[in-house]
C-alpha cells in the first residue's frame, strides 16, 4: 500500500476514534475522566501528523507514517493502562480521579466550597461496558489494531514490496 494511502487510511482512524469519543460525550452524555480526555491527544497528534505527510513531499510521508504508527501504539499503551486502573490492577497517578471525598471539612460549608464546580469523574470506574470491555479497554484494542496494520504497511514498504 502506498504511503499516501496508508496515511488517509491512519487519519481516518484517528478520526474515527475522536468522533466516537465527542458522541459519547455530547450525544450519549458520558462524562469523561482525565485519563479518557488524555487518550484524545494522540489522536489529534496522529490526525495532524497525517495530514502534514499528505501534503509533504514523499520523504517526510515516510517519516509521518513512523511517527502516526507510534502515536497509535503509544495510545494503545495508554488506553491499555487505563483498563488496568478501572480493573483495579493499579491506581491511577492522576488526583484528579479521585472521587471526590470529604477530606479535612467539619462542616457542610466547608465541604461545599472545597467541590469542584463541576464533579469529578472516577477513572477506576468505567461509564460503559460492550461485551465485558469498557470504552478504554476497546480504544486499546483499536489502537493496537490500527497500529499493527501501520507496521505491516511499514514493514512491506521497507521490504519493497
Amino acid at each position: 500500500m502506498r504511503t499516501r494511502t496508508t496515511l488517509m487510511l491512519a487519519s481516518a482512524g484517528a478520526a474515527l476514534a475522536l468522533a466516537l469519543a465527542y458522541t459519547a460525550e455530547h450525544v450519549a452524555g458520558l462524562r469523561p475522566c482525565p485519563l479518557c480526555l488524555l487518550q484524545r491527544w494522540p489522536y489529534w497528534l496522529a490526525l495532524g501528523v497525517a495530514l502534514v505527510g499528505l501534503i509533504a513531499p514523499a520523504r517526510v510521508g515516510g517519516i509521518a507514517l513512523i511517527l502516526v504508527t507510534a502515536l497509535f501504539f503509544g495510545n494503545a499503551g495508554l488506553a491499555a493502562f487505563h483498563a488496568g486502573v478501572e480493573w483495579r490492577l493499579w491506581p491511577s497517578p492522576f488526583s484528579a480521579c479521585a472521587a471526590v471525598g470529604i477530606g479535612t471539612a467539619r462542616t457542610v460549608d466547608d465541604l461545599l466550597r472545597t467541590l469542584p464546580p463541576v464533579a469529578a469523574v472516577p477513572c477506576d470506574e468505567p461509564a460503559l461496558r460492550v461485551l465485558g470491555l469498557s470504552m478504554a479497554g476497546w480504544n486499546a484494542l483499536f489502537a493496537l489494531a490500527v497500529a499493527a496494520m501501520l507496521t505491516m504497511s511499514l514493514w512491506r514498504r521497507r521490504r519493497g514490496a
